[in-house]
């Protein structure tokens, strides 16, 4: 069985189940379909950063670097139509 891999929103989404909005590990750990011992150890390693970020801070860098990326790709295929479109306009008499 191959071991899943979880991204760090969802760690940190994990982390401020427990830590904001008083949540148990086994409860949100049981929901979350993750172990217990998972939890505990991303509540170590995130947690200080998790409460740093009071009022969604955190959510906000999530969402910043998402439309990053999304901006990104989108540039690039804007350049692939702007290559595309001289290609064909050369083609035609």
């Amino acid at each position: 069985m191959s071991k899943r891999r979880f991204s760090r929103e969802f760690k940190l989404s994990a982390v401020q189940l427990v830590q904001q909005r008083g949540y148990s590990v086994t409860e949100a750990a049981k929901s979350l379909g993750i172990y217990p011992v998972s939890l505990r150890s991303w509540i170590k390693r995130f947690g200080s950063e998790s409460a740093a970020s009071p009022n969604g801070e955190a959510a906000l860098r999530i969402e910043v670097r998402r439309l990053r990326e999304e901006n990104q790709r989108l540039r690039w295929e804007r350049e692939i139509l702007k290559k595309a479109t001289a290609f064909f306009a050369k083609e035609q008499p």
